[in-house]
């Protein structure tokens, strides 16, 4: 698990792909609906699930995320990032097993003909919300004369 903290202001220049950007626009979408649907006050935490397969770059999204957070409801996020290893079912033998991303070939029987059951996923897994603190109401007396 990778908690990401960003120690730049949002004007720094700091290197990420548009595809993590993309990617961080849209999970920004979902954090503003959740926010008006909860009546929250703001985003605390973000989990993402993030497989090894996905195409997205951990380090990437979380510089992305940095930015991209930036006069929304989730400026002060905190962005934790799970990575989900790559798991195979052999077609050929009906192995299940955990494989690395660059050998994706049955471990028991060596058959390449496998089907991939996780590790391709981007996931949003938990969010933790700012609840609007009430502010209490109180009669205040009229001055006697």
């Amino acid at each position: 698990m990778t908690q990401v903290k960003c120690t730049r202001g949002p004007r720094a220049i700091v290197p990420f792909a548009m595809h993590e950007l993309a990617i961080c626009q849209a999970l920004l979408r979902q954090l503003e609906e959740l926010v008006t649907r909860h009546g929250a006050s703001g985003v605390r935490s973000v989990t993402v699930q993030i497989g090894v397969l996905s195409g997205v770059e951990p380090s990437l999204l979380a510089t992305a995320f940095c930015v991209a957070r930036a006069g929304g409801c989730a400026r002060r996020a905190e962005l934790i990032v799970e990575a989900l290893p790559a798991r195979i079912r052999c077609r050929a033998c009906g192995a299940e097993a955990p494989a690395a991303p660059e050998r994706l070939c049955c471990s028991m029987c060596g058959a390449g003909d496998t089907q991939l059951l996780s590790g391709d996923e981007l996931l949003l897994r938990q969010v933790e919300l700012s609840v609007r603190e009430a502010v209490p109401t109180c009669a205040i007396p009229a001055a006697a004369h």
